[in-house]
């Protein structure tokens, strides 16, 4: 395992850094250093690595949602309103409903197929997204009307719909039936992982006054914190989000205490760095090539097609906003990457032997090699063209 590692966090550093050089996202260096090195190439993991992989990556997408909500502040999330409400479910649903109608023409699957590659594809990732809004946030790029924070906050919330709605249409495709309850899922796991996350931050916040703690050890506290809330969302009786509580929590302690809050996400922003390389090597290392190379033109076809779905999703979010053009233009183009949802679940369908099980996968693997490069490079190409900055003094 220790090769491996050291084999990701080189090769990860060497092409991130050339991608960069070359004025790419280093986003495509990581993926591609786990498609080399994984399985369905080089082969150069060890198995044990890969057998904990899925636990690694939510590692990763752990610290960038705690430094998520440390940078957070929640009464700028307010200003936006419905929009912020809106886009947290809103692209989904046209990407599925695109899907719906888009695939089975062109793939020759049936609606219950396209239903549940929809919610599949249909989720963005913050593991992308994340980082990229932080940094709009530090260089006060849409920070006047609170656009990176509503992207960030909608982006957190988007997967927990989007995984109820493919839990349920993969129950149909079982023969199970779809009641109210699994639906009612959703406000419910939404409510619960906020109100436990904070909770946990008024606790957290209140702990860091009264105790003289080092700063990496309210790091590993709320890391601790972190991970039992994940682990417990598989086996609660009560449905909740634990990414969403993390990130509460953070955004908690940033009402409570700014400074505590600013110095804990320096801390967390140092370690991103190696999680970052782990986490999208990992995310690689999921991608078949033989998927990929097998197909076909229509394919690519389908996740442009339902691309333009999610963006018309997005438009409607904005309306009677008072967001300019540009400004919703670049909603649009930030909304888009997939990656670790898609890395997660595109396998599942196949697992459960269902039929659609292998284009689901295909498709899967070709919206993270197309949306997640292509997503932050139409972020980081046009940010300073579409976003006004605000001086220090906004």
């Amino acid at each position: 395992m220790l090769t491996s590692l050291a084999l990701i966090f080189i090769l990860g550093i060497l092409l991130g850094s050339i991608f960069n050089k070359l004025k790419l996202p280093r986003l495509i260096g990581m993926l591609m250093t786990g498609i080399m090195l994984g399985p369905y190439a080089l082969n150069l993991l060890d198995a044990s690595i890969l057998s904990i992989s899925a636990d690694l990556r939510q590692l990763a997408l752990i610290i960038i949602l705690i430094r998520a909500g440390l940078s957070l502040n929640i009464s700028d999330l307010k200003k936006v309103g419905r929009p912020a409400i809106l886009m947290c479910f809103v692209p989904a649903c046209f990407e599925i409903v695109g899907m719906i109608i888009i695939a089975p023409k062109l793939l020759g699957i049936s609606i219950l197929d396209a239903a549940i590659m929809g919610a599949v594809v249909g989720a963005v990732s913050p593991a992308v997204i994340v980082p990229q809004m932080l940094h709009l946030m530090e260089n006060r790029y849409g920070t006047n009307k609170s656009i990176p924070q509503m992207i960030l906050a909608g982006a957190s919330v988007d997967d927990v719909f989007v995984i109820v709605m493919f839990a349920a249409f993969t129950g149909l495709a079982k023969g199970e039936s779809i009641s109210l309850a699994s639906f009612m899922q959703i406000p419910v796991s939404i409510g619960a992982g906020l109100l436990i996350g904070i909770l946990f931050g008024i606790i957290m916040s209140l702990i860091f006054k009264k105790l003289s703690l080092r700063n990496t050890i309210k790091v590993i506290i709320l890391l601790s914190i972190s991970f039992v809330f994940v682990a417990l969302e598989k086996i609660s009786p009560v449905p909740f989000s634990g990414l969403l509580a993390v990130m509460s929590m953070g955004a908690t302690i940033y009402k409570k205490n700014e400074n505590v809050a600013k110095a804990l996400s320096l801390k967390f922003s140092k370690l991103w760095v190696a999680a970052e390389i782990l986490l999208f090597a990992l995310v690689g290392a999921t991608v078949d090539l033989s998927y990929v190379l097998s197909s076909g033109f229509a394919v690519i076809l389908v996740i442009f097609g339902v691309l333009i779905f999610r963006m018309t999703g997005v438009l409607l979010c904005m309306i009677k906003t008072k967001l300019s053009m540009k400004e919703i233009v670049f909603c649009m183009l930030a909304y888009m990457p997939k990656a670790t949802v898609q890395a997660a679940i595109g396998s599942i369908p196949l697992a459960m032997g269902l039929s659609c099980g292998n284009i689901v996968l295909t498709v899967a693997v070709l919206a993270i090699l197309i949306t997640a490069p292509l997503g932050v490079f139409a972020i980081e190409l046009t940010y300073k063209k579409l976003l006004s900055k605000s001086s220090d003094n906004d």
